[in-house]
């Protein structure tokens, strides 16, 4: 078995206070998530509903599931039932449907804003423009089931350093701007969720407050 323990130790020793790590347990066995859960961990990251729904059955019951990656609408209502976060929502038509499945099962899903400003267009999410569009329209002030609770971002998949530090840079302000104009007396939007096993060092400079690593704790992923 991969030294998942000890992998953990690692990472968690490098991280300051105030940020947590979200475990992307993703394509990895139930066994890589018991080893990390014995050692504290319960706060753990998927991405299919299929798979989020077996592990949940078979697992403790006090893990904090987050979901991960991109969201379609019509997989909702199967994660709702178990799910504490939904890390990505990229459009106002997601946010709607988590707000009916979450009132149909008498629950509040946190949610984070997931943008775009790396510079891939393979990269989902909303730009500044269009989150600040979704924000100013309203309608989310009258979602009774879900909270959002701060904003999610994924870094250029680059070797340039200073290009990682600048996206992560443009998402912080960009958080500030989004706090002090919605969110300035709502204390659970504080998240900044960005930070994955190649950039997390760069990212906890540049305020993340959520980490999300997989492959450092879990080895390559088990297809």
């Amino acid at each position: 078995m991969y030294d998942v323990k000890g992998n953990l130790h690692t990472i968690l020793s490098t991280l300051p206070e105030g940020v947590r790590l979200v475990a992307i347990s993703k394509y990895h066995p139930a066994e890589y998530i018991v080893a990390a859960y014995e050692e504290g961990q319960r706060v753990f990251g998927e991405s299919h509903e299929q798979e989020i729904r077996l592990k949940h059955e078979q697992l403790p019951k006090d893990i904090e599931w987050h979901f991960i990656g991109h969201l379609q609408t019509n997989k909702v209502r199967y994660i709702v039932p178990y799910i504490s976060m939904i890390e990505a929502v990229d459009s106002l038509k997601l946010l709607r449907e988590i707000e009916k499945q979450a009132a149909k099962a008498n629950r509040v899903i946190k949610v984070l804003l997931e943008l775009h400003i790396a510079e891939e267009a393979t990269k989902y999410g909303l730009t500044p423009d269009a989150c600040r569009q979704l924000l100013a329209d309203g309608e989310w002030r009258n979602m009774e089931h879900v909270r959002i609770c701060g904003l999610m971002m994924m870094a250029s998949n680059v070797d340039d350093e200073q290009q990682i530090a600048s996206e992560f840079e443009q998402a912080a302000d960009f958080f500030d701007e989004v706090k002090d104009t919605y969110f300035a007396d709502d204390d659970s939007f504080c998240e900044r969720s960005w930070g994955m096993s190649d950039d997390y060092t760069i990212a906890v400079r540049h305020r993340s407050t959520m980490v999300r690593i997989g492959t450092a704790i879990f080895g390559p992923r088990v297809y």
